[in-house]
């Protein structure tokens, strides 16, 4: 089992050119980078929460036709994060498989439970009830989340259990995931794989 777990994808389409390279659970001896544009400042705050609390070295970069709305970048970035992290985390072998993590920030409190299943599977309610957060429209943060779970090929439950203000439930919603993500991929010492059915 190697010790490394990194990834890099590249993903072109009409809409969007995105590049993202991932190393999860960054080592004690590396130190952590992260660096990201997507042209969209809300989004980009919210990947770095995502990297910064997950332990994650990431660098994503993506040039997309914001000239017609933010929903092409969004998702594709998420889609192509997704990518990455399920490559980067190759066979789950020897990992805890589960994670959870309850998140505040400040009035908000977030929730997220981690399922390395290999099943992709997504609940997201975070409640929001801008329009907007900067130039991310609100109905687009969840969808993100689903768009990256989906790709990673994990099942994840999201729930914003409280709060009165929509940028620290979105926060706390990708604080929590990154949590919750961290203690799942958390290596046990063993060489198992965590399921009865013996393969996820």
């Amino acid at each position: 089992m190697s010790l490394e777990r990194t990834a890099v994808v590249e993903r072109k389409t009409n809409e969007t050119d995105i590049k993202v390279q991932l190393e999860l659970g960054t080592l004690t001896t590396t130190e952590q980078t992260i660096e990201i544009n997507t042209g969209i400042g809300f989004l980009d705050h919210m990947y770095h929460a995502l990297a910064k609390h997950g332990k994650w070295s990431l660098h994503l970069s993506c040039t997309g036709d914001l000239h017609i709305d933010d929903h092409h970048t969004a998702e594709d970035t998420a889609i192509a994060l997704g990518m990455a992290f399920k490559q980067a985390l190759g066979e789950p072998r020897g990992i805890k498989r589960f994670g959870h993590a309850y998140c505040p920030l400040d009035e908000a409190l977030a929730r997220a439970v981690v399922d390395i299943s290999g099943r992709p599977f997504a609940v997201v309610d975070l409640g929001l009830k801008r329009e907007r957060i900067g130039a991310l429209s609100c109905e687009m943060i969840p969808h993100v989340l689903q768009s990256f779970i989906t790709a990673a090929g994990i099942t994840v439950h999201v729930d914003v259990l409280r709060g009165d203000n929509d940028h620290h439930r979105a926060e706390s919603a990708f604080k929590a995931l990154a949590v919750a993500i961290r203690e799942a991929v958390e290596r046990t010492g063993s060489n198992d794989i965590p399921s009865t059915k013996g393969v996820l």
